[in-house]
């Protein structure tokens, strides 16, 4: 649509979980790096946080894409809604097993020995849950503590992510056996005007523009309505680019962001 008019080689804006348009902002940086720390280090439980849109999902699998395949076996559980013993269940098909017990303790049993042969063949297992707040099932963490405790001298035989909006950490407030293993806590918060910039700038320069698109009045307006969400801003400047296309304009300026809210 617009990518001949600004000379892009793509959309800069799409809220799709790309690594290459991952901003690397402080705030994230210092997430990624404790963890990675947990996730090497055989922790057994971590837990990211973070209002809808801030860019949870893509530095998980940004995190995931830079383990090596030798070394660790990922798992990644997006919509953890379980009824009975559907959660161990899950977390074997997702290692690649198909489970063949049908209780509680024979799933638990299978899943351990699964684990204990990754950990004998050098191999680090990874668990991670996005979207955890939308767990409704007590038994789910009392799983998860479970499955922490199997801890042997090298490290966890699992370690597990929990991912989610803010209300994620009160309810795992509510397991405190579960709450003792969590080594790890990090938020993403939103960003201020200079990321909000940054950002912007970031996923043009990606996209393959040379030049700045945004006027700095609009990129001030931009930060304002999306108070700056990642997520939201995607869709402000994506809205922008279009409208400034359509009007022939030279540069998106505070005009044009004003007019489409």
């Amino acid at each position: 649509m617009y990518l001949a008019y600004w000379k892009l080689k793509e959309k800069p804006f799409d809220n799709t979980p790309d690594r290459r348009f991952l901003y690397r902002s402080p705030n994230l940086e210092e997430a990624w790096g404790k963890l990675l720390w947990a996730i090497t280090g055989g922790k057994s439980c971590a837990m990211l946080s973070g209002e809808y849109g801030c860019g949870k999902t893509v530095l998980m699998r940004a995190i995931a894409a830079q383990l090596e395949p030798s070394k660790f076996n990922v798992a990644l559980i997006n919509y953890p809604l379980f009824e009975g013993n559907g959660f161990l269940r899950d977390i074997i098909v997702q290692f690649g097993d198909s489970p063949a017990a049908e209780d509680r303790s024979g799933l638990f049993h299978e899943l351990s020995q699964k684990l204990k042969e990754a950990s004998r063949l050098g191999k680090r297992s990874l668990l991670i849950i996005d979207e955890a707040q939308v767990v409704d099932e007590p038994q789910v963490f009392d799983d998860l503590r479970l499955l922490a405790d199997l801890h042997p001298e090298a490290g966890a035989l699992l370690s597990v992510v929990l991912v989610g909006q803010p209300e994620l950490r009160e309810l795992v407030s509510r397991y405190p056996l579960l709450e003792q293993h969590i080594s790890v806590r990090c938020h993403l918060h939103r960003f201020d005007l200079e990321h909000t910039v940054r950002y912007v700038s970031h996923r043009l320069r990606v996209a393959g523009s040379q030049a700045g698109l945004f006027s700095e009045e609009a990129l001030e307006i931009v930060h304002r309505h999306s108070g700056g969400i990642p997520r939201r801003i995607n869709n402000v400047a994506d809205l922008c680019l279009l409208e400034a296309c359509r009007r022939q304009a030279q540069v998106v300026d505070g005009a044009i962001v004003n007019h489409l809210h």
